[in-house]
């Protein structure tokens, strides 16, 4: 991962939520807002909550009297998911690091993220510290692509753009987002953080557009990999979503279009009487 991947900021997080969150990740939000609402927990922390995609599927779901935290590196991605969300006193934005939590040992009863472990620079210790603010018995509920190769457009995106960068490809979405998705890696990486009680299901689903040219927009000005065309040849970005959309419409057609999109869902427990993290 470079520290570009991690920008999310300026006409990003507008494209991003509208585009890329209906494409692949408004499904997944919805699974994951029901996972974390089974059992009404009382007290929620959301991480790397990006434009607000599950924060506004489970906020329906939690109870009048939950408190729900939602935090994000990104204070531009942060500003923007409390807009779209509108009023809520249930709901507290705040901009947090995964990795440094600014909160009390056992404030939670569910820490969850979505798509967000790929872009922690050290994920055992973002995985310690969502055990450190889980009480016992508490859940931390998140999911991460599987490998690109499993994610159509992604990986359509990806060779149609590398193939305009033949000399220094544009390499982000196979290296960030589809670059952690190794199952018994992940296993470790929560062991190693404290968590023993692990569950992990590989689920597939179906990504849909009206047009090939709208899958080729959104992962070309909806992510990082806009910055890392722009930083190779900014005049070539529009020439790159056409190369994209191209190369989409040839295996998909000129109409609405569908690919195959598959990512774990994790839940990691904290058992009962287990002792504290270090």
């Amino acid at each position: 991962m470079t520290e570009r991947d991690t920008i999310f900021a300026g006409s990003i997080p507008g494209f991003y939520d509208k585009l890329m969150v209906p494409l692949i990740f408004a499904d997944y939000a919805d699974d994951l807002a029901q996972r974390v609402a089974a059992g009404s927990p009382e007290a929620v922390l959301e991480t790397a909550a990006g434009s607000g995609a599950v924060t506004r599927a489970l906020a329906p779901r939690l109870g009048p009297r939950a408190r729900y935290v939602v935090t994000d590196l990104n204070q531009p991605m942060l500003d923007y998911a409390a807009a779209r969300q509108g009023a809520d006193s249930r709901i507290e934005w705040q901009q947090a690091d995964a990795l440094h939590l600014p909160f009390d040992d056992g404030a939670f009863d569910v820490v969850c993220c979505q798509f967000g472990a790929m872009f922690f620079p050290d994920r055992v210790a973002g995985y310690a510290e969502a055990r450190r603010v889980l009480r016992p018995g508490g859940r931390l509920v998140f999911n991460v692509w599987d490998r690109i190769e499993h994610n159509v457009f992604a990986d359509e995106v990806t060779e149609a753009v590398a193939a305009l960068f033949a000399d220094d490809p544009p390499r982000f979405l196979a290296r960030t987002p589809h670059g952690y998705h190794d199952v018994a890696r992940i296993r470790d990486d929560l062991r190693r953080a404290g968590f023993a009680d692990i569950e992990i299901e590989t689920l597939e689903k179906v990504s849909r557009a009206d047009s090939a040219r709208d899958v080729a927009t959104a992962y070309c000005l909806g992510t990082p990999l806009r910055g890392e065309i722009e930083a190779r040849d900014a005049g070539l970005l529009q020439v790159a979503i056409e190369r994209a959309a191209q190369a989409i419409a040839q295996r998909h057609g000129g109409g609405p279009v569908s690919g195959r999109i598959q990512a774990h869902v994790i839940v990691a427990a904290v058992q009962h009487g287990a002792p504290a993290a270090a």
